[in-house]
């Protein structure tokens, strides 16, 4: 007479190193998280394609295009799409196509006017709380675009990732994963628009101002000052808007 196994008794050899480690018998049976799915990466690639501003304002995106770069299938470029839409950093235009969407001169103003509300205060934060690990990171992004500043033939693309992971090596010194979390969403739509300073103008890397502005937050997140870590992230998000405006190429 053949007995029926229960999950209680046929412990896999898995459950039996649970148990040995004097779990909750709850916990015992319990399997372990599965690993970010593919749905999750793909969100996560395109997510940083759009805060690195490597997809421009207007940009179409093709399911089947992205799912080869990515190499995986559509589905899970499908899923990441249907969230970016829901963080309103994709749309879908009447025809299905998508699209990074275009941001009007006054969205442009509100969005960064709130940047520099809450991108200021997480400086402010990581100058009192940044560690020496943290100091590290930063300067060693600071250099890199600095770099770039100071080169005849500058890696624009490379350029524009280092402001980037500047930025937020920053914001993560704050050791606040919500407001960290906010700042990404608010660089989700920003991200392609930033993108701009640079590419309307490659000059911009070497006569923009977001290389000594770096320099101004890098210092005062050293020197544990608050208000000018505040007030140097404030500026370099200020010139940068001020030069996208003045150049005319967000719709009314």
């Amino acid at each position: 007479m053949h007995c029926l196994s229960s999950p209680v008794l046929a412990f896999s050899t898995l459950d039996r190193e649970k148990s040995a480690l004097n779990l909750p018998a709850a916990l015992v049976l319990e399997e372990p998280l599965e690993r970010l799915t593919l749905g999750e990466r793909a969100y996560a690639r395109l997510a940083d394609l759009l805060m690195s501003g490597r997809l421009a304002p207007g940009e179409r995106l093709s399911l089947r295009g992205a799912a080869e770069v990515l190499g995986v299938s559509i589905m899970p470029v499908r899923a990441a799409v249907s969230r970016l839409v829901a963080d309103k950093a994709l749309e879908v235009e009447p025809n299905r196509a998508i699209r990074v969407p275009v941001m009007s001169a006054a969205q442009f103003r509100d969005l960064t006017a709130t940047r520099i509300a809450i991108e200021g205060h997480a400086a402010a934060l990581a100058a009192e709380q940044r560690s020496n690990d943290d100091i590290a990171l930063i300067s060693t992004f600071e250099a890199e675009m600095r770099a770039e500043s100071l080169s005849s033939t500058p890696d624009l693309a490379h350029a524009v990732e280092a402001n980037k992971r500047f930025h937020f090596a920053l914001y993560e010194a704050a050791k606040s994963p919500t407001l960290v979390g906010i700042i990404r969403a608010l660089w989700l739509k920003a991200g392609p628009v930033i993108n701009l300073d640079l590419r309307g103008n490659p000059e911009r890397i070497h006569t923009g101002g977001a290389v000594r502005f770096h320099a101004d937050v890098l210092a005062a997140i050293i020197g544990r000052d608050p208000d000018a870590a505040r007030a140097g992230i404030a500026e370099d998000i200020k010139g940068a808007s001020d030069f996208i405006l003045s150049r005319g190429n967000l719709p009314d």
